[in-house]
């Protein structure tokens, strides 16, 4: 049982908040009890669980090894408000290929809720992969990982530099879809092809336009009230569904 912050352990624990820490040691953080349970279902590596006293844990958390901590040192290394009393350090997957028909790009988005509810999204309507560009949000960011509801877990998440990435997914046969205002085409008048890789831009300046010049087909979602725009996320959900039929 840990009982002070001032333990290393707990010390490192902490600075896997940062960035930084994040990719120097190769780990991350997850919390509560949910996360946990489709972390384990998954095959990403559970590297050490943390437990708060006197909190029950699911009996295949047996099987890994696991760090008792007091109340106090729990709270301290939570990131949120409500602690369930149960973390995890995870190891980050790296995936290689690109498989599937159906792949996501992300070109900069910067809210965490956005990217996390957009993973959640592509995970549900059974998109094969996500391609996270420069100037993105980072995966691992708390508040990603807790917006993505465990989906962070089940679907492969690419980090690479879009314009290379486009390259390679058109020489495998992909259609590129790109989002933008002008010269595009509603997108549920556009025919589906057999392999589309879609690119959802930033929140304010959406798809870059050199991003959107490598596209075949430029395509919006028409804005029937008075609002200005729709949330990315939303834009996200309508349109992967419809790529999908």
């Amino acid at each position: 049982m840990i009982t002070s912050i001032k333990n290393e352990k707990v010390k490192a624990w902490k600075k896997l908040h940062k960035r930084k820490e994040r990719i120097n040691t190769n780990s991350f953080l997850v919390e509560g009890f949910h996360l946990l349970e489709e972390a384990w279902k998954s095959e990403w590596q559970i590297k050490e669980i943390i437990a708060q006293e006197n909190v029950d844990l699911p009996a295949w958390a047996e099987s890994f090894p696991v760090t008792w901590v007091t109340d106090h040192v729990f709270e301290h290394i939570s990131q949120t408000k409500t602690p369930q009393g149960v973390a995890a350090i995870m190891e980050m997957k790296r995936f290689n290929n690109l498989d599937g028909d159906y792949i996501l790009l992300i070109d900069a988005i910067q809210d965490p809720g956005n990217l996390g509810t957009i993973i959640r999204t592509a995970d549900a309507a059974g998109f094969d992969g996500i391609i996270l560009g420069d100037g993105t949000v980072d995966l691992y960011n708390d508040k990603v990982i807790r917006a993505t509801q465990g989906s962070i877990f089940h679907i492969p998440l690419h980090q690479k530099n879009l314009q290379t990435s486009i390259i390679t997914l058109k020489e495998i046969g992909f259609s590129v879809w790109a989002t933008a205002l002008d010269n595009a085409v509603k997108y549920n008048e556009t025919e589906i092809d057999s392999k589309v890789a879609l690119i959802l831009g930033n929140e304010g300046a959406g798809v870059k336009t050199a991003l959107i010049k490598e596209a075949d087909k430029i395509v919006n979602i028409p804005i029937h009230g008075e609002a200005e725009s729709l949330n990315v996320s939303i834009a996200a959900g309508i349109l992967m569904y419809y790529v999908k039929g």
